[in-house]
């Protein structure tokens, strides 16, 4: 990832509903991650610009604006080495603060 490509914690919550349940709509994905709409249509818009989320329509569905998205390999990889960087830099946060707890 360049510096130029890094993904917000915002993104990477997005990234998470939508390897979970693919065929969430805008609107489910706003309510289940409590952002909103527009927020969750300018990250999708980030992800698809990055290669990290494609989207394709139901190909059996009557209405034309549903989408399934989908994480592709590259944002599987992207996600997956943000949330083990987030993970590290919380435990660091943790131990810095624990170690103040026991002076």
């Amino acid at each position: 990832m360049t510096k130029f490509n890094k993904i917000t914690e915002d993104q990477l919550d997005l990234m998470h509903h939508i390897q979970n349940d693919s065929n969430a709509s805008q609107r489910q994905i706003a309510k289940k991650t409590g952002f909103s709409i527009g927020k969750v249509n300018y990250c999708l818009k980030a992800l698809l610009d990055l290669g990290f989320v494609k989207m394709q329509n139901f190909s059996k569905s009557n209405k034309k604006m549903n989408y399934v998205y989908i994480l592709t390999p590259e944002g599987i990889k992207e996600k997956t080495a943000v949330a083990k960087k987030f993970i590290i830099k919380k435990k660091q946060e943790y131990d810095k603060l624990n170690s103040y707890i026991s002076k």
